[in-house]
């Protein structure tokens, strides 16, 4: 993998809280709906005529991607103007990796509610989950309108303008949201990559370390600090934060991928962290 694509994923995976995508489940799976399809069978239809109570939301909440998917589709079925169940339908497309299905999933809860933050916010990220940095802008920029104390829309505004390539906006939307959360590991990260694609490894470097030791920090921000680690050379110490959290299998890839880096056999030039956009 370039270093460029790694990048990608991992400066927006940290605010969109992720991408876990499984795209090959998505495709051959027969029983999985398109979003706002309904339900099948005499008896399921019947059971499934009313809406789904809260318990069985919070179970729903639990369940795998697909799974998540399948049952939000019903619910917006049920019910089109369920906000909360088209916001989550979207995200259970996005981790899917059907970006076009969520996309609809979310502009058709705007189309109600043009001022719904979540839907809003998930507009924006599935743009971004799909490349396509340029068109999350604008639902980013409606949700900083909305909710103007809230980090999260600067934070997918600034993923965004990098992904369009207009870098001292991004800077300056990645100041704004850290002005708004200074100790958010999601925050921190996603700056941090920034400046890890800009040739500042020693910014990027100290703002990681910041996200893995801040509170409600996850696996994304201690990967993130494992990859620039090892792109530094400091090898042992990337070494020992993967084993934290990947399979050996997918540690020793990475490590492979490292010392092709560090010996030239691939792209891994700090400005080959920006991918093209």
């Amino acid at each position: 993998m370039k270093l460029s694509s790694m990048s990608r994923t991992l400066a927006f995976a940290a605010t969109l809280l992720c991408l876990a995508a499984a795209p090959a489940l998505a495709k051959t799976h027969p029983s999985t709906p398109a979003a706002g399809a309904p339900a099948a069978g005499g008896a399921s239809a019947s059971a499934a005529a009313l809406p789904p109570t809260a318990q069985e939301r919070a179970e729903a909440d639990r369940m795998d991607p697909l799974a998540r998917a399948a049952f939000w589709a019903r619910a917006v079925d049920l019910d089109p103007r369920d906000a909360a169940a088209g916001v989550k339908l979207a995200k259970a497309l996005r981790e899917l990796s059907r970006f076009d299905e969520a996309q609809a999933a979310a502009e058709r809860v705007l189309v109600v509610d043009p001022a719904n933050l979540e839907a809003l916010l998930e507009a924006a990220r599935d743009h971004i989950a799909a490349g396509q940095g340029f068109f999350a802008i604008e639902p980013a920029q409606r949700a900083s309108a909305v909710a103007p104390g809230d980090w999260r829309p600067a934070s997918l505004l600034a993923i965004a303008l990098e992904q369009a390539q207009r870098d001292d906006e991004a800077l300056a939307a990645h100041q704004r949201a850290l002005a708004l959360a200074p100790s958010n590991p999601a925050v921190l990260s996603n700056l941090a990559m920034y400046y890890a694609a800009h040739g500042q490894a020693p910014q990027a470097e100290a703002l990681l370390r910041r996200a893995a030791a801040a509170p409600g920090a996850t696996v994304q921000e201690r990967q993130n600090l494992a990859l620039i680690l090892g792109l530094e050379g400091k090898t042992a110490e990337s070494e020992a934060l993967e084993r934290q959290d990947l399979p050996p299998a997918e540690v020793a890839n990475n490590l492979a991928y490292l010392r092709a880096a560090q010996a030239g056999g691939t792209d891994h030039s700090w400005s080959s962290l920006q991918s093209p956009r």
